[in-house]
C-alpha cells in the first residue's frame, strides 16, 4: 500500500491510497501523520476505503507527512560516505535533526538559500514511525515502522561546517524533499534492505548505492533513538546517505538554479525537484 499527502487547490492537504492502477482513493484526514495516530486498524481501513478519487498523475504531492512532531536523521552512515568525508567511522549513531520548515514536496522546488552557493545532494531511506514507541528493542524495533519513504537531506555545505553542530546547514527552509508516497513495510524487505539508492543532476548519475550497506540499520537506529525519546506516528527518521555527494569530490560541484535533482530509491520510486534561488525580497 501507498499512502500520500495531497493538496488541493485552497492548499488544504489529505491523505490519498493508492492501492493500483493509476487513482488515488481519498481518506477523512489532514496527513498520512494523521491516520498513523488514527487507531491500530488504520492500516485495514486504509485498504478497504473506497471514496472520492484522483488521478495520481494530477495530484498536488506535499510532503509525505507535512509537520512531524520530530524529524531525526543520520550523519556517518554508509562507509562511502564516511571515506569521502574524512571522517572516522562512528561507534555509535550521529543524530541531528531538522524542522517540518525544511520539508518539501517530492516534485515541490528546492529553494538555493541567498546566503550561500554551497547547495549538495545526499539521498536517503527515511523509515515513518507508525505508532508511539519508548525503550524497544532491535528485534522488535521493526513493528514500530509504518513504512519508507524517500528523501534528500540537501545541505548548505559552509553553514554546515561553520560549527562541528550539522543543524545550521540542514535545516534551510524549503530545501528538504520528502515523499512521494509512504510504501507499507510488508511491501519491502524487513528494514527495507537491499534496495538500489542514489539520486542523479540534470540526468548525470551522482550517487549510487544500495540500503544493505547502511553502517547501522533501521532496527538499531529506532531502537537506540526510542531510548532517549519517545517515538509518535508520522515521526520521520532519515538513515544517512552513500558516498557521491558534491563535498566529497575534487573539485567540488555544488547544485545550482535551474538544475533538476532526482532521487531514487528501489520498491519506492523517485523525486524530481528543480533547484530555485530564493529571493528573501
Amino acid at each position: 500500500m501507498r499512502l500520500s499527502t495531497i493538496r488541493n487547490a485552497a492548499g488544504h492537504s489529505t491523505v490519498a491510497v493508492r492501492h493500483e492502477g493509476d487513482e488515488l482513493v481519498l481518506l477523512p484526514h489532514g496527513d498520512v501523520a494523521a491516520l498513523l495516530a488514527s487507531g491500530e486498524d488504520w492500516a485495514r481501513r486504509a485498504t478497504e476505503a473506497d471514496g472520492p478519487r484522483v488521478a495520481a498523475a494530477e495530484a498536488w504531492y506535499a510532503p509525505v507527512v507535512p509537520h512531524p512532531n520530530k524529524i531525526v536523521c543520520l550523519g556517518l552512515n554508509y562507509a562511502t560516505h564516511i571515506k569521502e568525508m574524512g571522517r572516522q567511522t562512528p561507534v555509535h549513531p550521529t543524530l541531528f535533526a531538522k524542522y517540518d520548515g525544511a520539508l518539501v514536496g517530492a516534485y515541490d522546488d528546492i529553494l538555493m538559500p541567498a546566503v550561500s552557493d554551497d547547495l549538495d545532494w545526499e539521498a536517503e531511506l527515511c523509515a515513518v514511525i507508525g505508532r508511539s514507541t519508548r525503550h524497544v528493542g532491535e528485534k522488535d524495533a521493526l513493528d514500530a515502522v509504518a513504512g519508507y519513504t524517500i528523501l534528500n537531506d540537501v545541505t548548505i555545505r559552509d553553514w554546515q561546517h561553520r560549527t562541528r553542530e550539522f543543524l545550521s546547514g540542514k535545516t534551510f527552509e524549503g530545501t528538504t524533499p520528502v515523499g512521494p508516497a509512504l510504501v507499507t513495510s510488508d511491501e519491502l524487505p524487513p528494514g527495507a534492505s537491499d534496495l538500489d539508492i542514489g539520486c542523479s543532476v540534470d540526468g548525470r548519475t551522482m550517487q549510487e548505492s544500495n540500503t544493505s550497506d547502511l553502517l547501522f540499520d533501521v532496527a538499531h537506529i529506532v531502537s537506540y533513538v526510542s531510548t532517549i525519546i519517545t517515538l509518535l506516528p508520522g515521526d520521520l527518521i532519515a538513515t544517512g546517505t552513500p558516498g557521491g555527494v558534491g563535498a566529497g569530490r575534487d573539485p567540488k560541484v555544488f547544485l545550482r538554479p535551474g538544475q533538476r535533482l532526482v532521487t531514487r530509491i528501489e520498491g519506492l520510486g523517485e523525486m524530481s525537484n528543480r533547484v530555485v534561488r530564493d529571493d528573501p525580497a
